[in-house]
């Protein structure tokens, strides 16, 4: 049997989704120990998208497959018994034997968090990027705009990243800000390692004035990584959620 769950986690005290060679602290590894201790037996899952350290999730989808017979709330419930208090299932699901959480996922959508004030909130400062300088977020916005549908994004591609191609389709960016609080909302069919922090980073220096709207055209026409911005950090990103039509 072929079961899924999501998975919401806190990143500030992992190093990153991925099991590692050396015995560091992952949320994989946390999630498959609490799955194996439901199902009796060794549990190797399969996520939606990778995330680094520091990066947080809503709804991270997982599955795995075992022989064991278990009823959807007991992996659910159970799995959670096992979990440390930075980890969490939200649901669980059995599904069809073709499905994949990374490979049947159609599209992903990440969210990007920065805090907009002159004062460092100690509250927060795990949970989203500071920015005490002001931002023009309608600079932001237009800027954005030139990155969605489908282009080559080399320019927005981490060194580590191990993906066949560049070429990405995005649904859209959109930003909003309550109070001191600017939120970046993007959906594509699929993303490059750093994809989004680069993005993020390439837009901050619109928003301070540093760079003009049309810089971002240029950047995303030169292919080239060396010409965007610098990668905005880990904190501020939250995987929300992978799209399925047989989920």
């Amino acid at each position: 049997m072929k079961i899924a769950l999501g998975v919401e986690y806190l990143g500030t005290n992992f190093h990153g989704w991925q099991c590692q060679k050396s015995n560091i602290r992952t949320v994989q590894h946390v999630v498959e120990q609490a799955l194996s201790s439901v199902a009796s037996h060794p549990v190797r899952v399969f996520c939606s998208g990778r995330t680094d350290a520091g990066v947080h999730a809503t709804c991270q989808v997982i599955h795995f497959e075992t022989s064991v017979k278990r009823e959807d709330k007991a992996w659910l419930f159970g799995g959670n018994v096992n979990l440390p208090s930075d980890v969490n299932f939200t649901w669980a699901k059995h599904v069809d034997d073709n499905f994949h959480a990374r490979f049947s996922a159609t599209a992903r959508q990440y969210n990007y968090k920065i805090h907009n004030t002159k004062v460092r909130s100690a509250l927060i400062a795990t949970h989203s990027l500071w920015e005490p300088r002001k931002l023009d977020i309608m600079a932001m916005d237009k800027a954005s705009k030139y990155l969605t549908s489908e282009h080559d994004f080399s320019a927005f591609r981490g060194s580590l990243c191990q993906e066949k191609s560049p070429i990405k389709t995005i649904e859209f960016i959109k930003l909003a800000k309550s109070a001191d609080n600017i939120l970046l909302d993007i959906k594509a069919n699929a993303f490059l390692h750093h994809m989004v922090r680069n993005i993020v980073g390439t837009l901050l220096k619109v928003g301070k004035g540093e760079k003009s709207i049309e810089w971002v055209k240029e950047v995303l026409d030169s292919k080239q990584r060396k010409q965007a911005g610098p990668t905005a950090p880990p904190q501020g990103l939250y995987f929300i959620k992978a799209f399925y039509s047989n989920l």
